[in-house]
């Protein structure tokens, strides 16, 4: 079992970072550092957006030139999104700058952005910032600060396992509040371990845990330019390189996961105005791909949200949006739940207490069950409640 510890994105053996104030916004923190002592195995999933920002663009370049990284910059208050040949020359001037602070090579530098799109990046402050930041300040929670930009609080998680005898322990920090509907605000994650494992085995092992978990939030349908969750791992846990084939890989996996979708869940509790967080499990699917789409569906359904918020027990909207998720849907053998009170069994609405699903709808987490009577497949997807404050958030998020 893994084990869960109070730490922070520089937990694993090998990582440092720190985050600071350079000028981007008024006062919070807005540039941080994470830095490995060696380079670092890196695995990447990016926007599904068509619209890519500067540093994604600039990321994909590096990483197929190096397959490593040694150190992350991250700025916030500014996306570097649809800036043009400026924005690409000044994407690659902080990892310039920042490489040459570090004196380590510009092929080694990963870098991201969150905030306003269509603004250039302050190089000055960009500049600035970077002269401030020390990776052995001993302040890596000031990195988890520094990421954020509508978020009410920091999303981290860090897990320890025993791998090949080894302590091998996985850190994982999010940003992500609006604009959030990932299929890899501006969702980004950044995990390390120092575990050692192959180039090509974490990457699918990261794309298969992101499908299960960030992939399966959504805040407001909408999907970032800007997208992106990374993963370092260094090996200076001392074990042997992980295959596929090695007992101890599963492990891994279900630490990998275990961050991947607390950070997840994390990430959709804080959408913008959110008061409750919404979970909605499907079971009795032909494949885990349907189940996940119509856990998604559902938890997306904007209907579904502002029922949830008013504490309005309408199942209606949720077979509503069962049906218009266009998979195979036989409506007689579907029953539905919400918490632990029947709404609908084999097709016909139940008889149940007002009280009771006061009660249910009441709690921060409402949880939706959803058994499609056709199959033995199951998904999860992960949401929140759509409230007058989401609408207040971003009348006003440029000014």
């Amino acid at each position: 079992m893994n084990i869960i510890e109070k730490g922070t994105i520089a937990s694993p053996k090998g990582f440092y970072a720190d985050g600071v104030h350079c000028g981007i916004k008024r006062k919070k923190h807005d540039l941080g550092l994470i830095y490995s002592d060696v380079p670092a195995t890196v695995a990447a999933v990016y926007t599904t957006n068509k619209v890519k920002a500067a540093p994604i663009l600039v990321n994909q370049q590096t990483i197929s030139r190096s397959g490593k990284i040694q150190a992350v910059l991250v700025n916030s208050g500014v996306a570097n999104a649809c800036t043009g040949s400026q924005g690409l020359a000044n994407a690659q001037k902080t990892l310039n700058m920042i490489a040459e602070k570090l004196v380590i090579s510009n092929d080694l530098v990963g870098i991201a952005s969150t905030g306003v799109i269509g603004k250039q990046l302050p190089m000055h402050s960009m500049a600035a910032g970077i002269d401030l930041l020390n990776a052995f300040s001993g302040k890596p929670k000031n990195f988890h600060q520094a990421i954020l930009t509508t978020d009410l609080t920091t999303k981290e998680l860090t897990v320890s396992n025993v791998i090949q005898n080894k302590k091998v322990t996985v850190a994982g920090v999010a940003k992500g509040s609006g604009m959030i509907n990932p299929n890899m605000a501006t969702m980004l994650a950044f995990i390390t371990t120092d575990v050692c494992i192959e180039d090509t085995l974490l990457q699918s092992t990261l794309k298969e845990c992101v499908d299960q978990s960030f992939n399966q939030i959504t805040v407001d349908g909408d999907t970032s330019t800007n997208d992106m969750v990374m993963v370092l791992a260094n090996g200076q846990a001392g074990n042997l390189p992980l295959t596929v084939s090695d007992p101890d890989y599963s492990l891994f996996k279900e630490m990998l996961l275990t961050v991947t979708e607390d950070l997840a869940k994390k990430v959709a509790r804080d959408g913008e105005g959110a008061t409750k967080l919404i979970e909605v499990q499907v079971s009795g699917c032909g494949s885990v791909k349907s189940a996940n789409h119509i856990a998604k569906t559902v938890v997306g359904s904007n209907l579904v949200k502002t029922a949830i918020f008013g504490e309005d027990a309408n199942w209606g909207r949720i077979i509503c949006a069962i049906g218009y998720a266009d998979e195979e849907v036989e409506p007689e053998k579907i029953k539905i739940a919400i918490g632990d009170v029947d709404v609908l069994q084999a097709g016909e609405p139940c008889d149940f207490s007002n009280e009771e699903m006061a009660q249910v709808l009441k709690k921060d987490t409402v949880v939706i069950t959803i058994d499609m009577g056709t199959g033995t497949k199951s998904g999860r997807a992960w949401g929140c409640d759509l409230t007058y404050e989401y609408v207040d958030i971003n009348a006003a998020y440029h000014t």
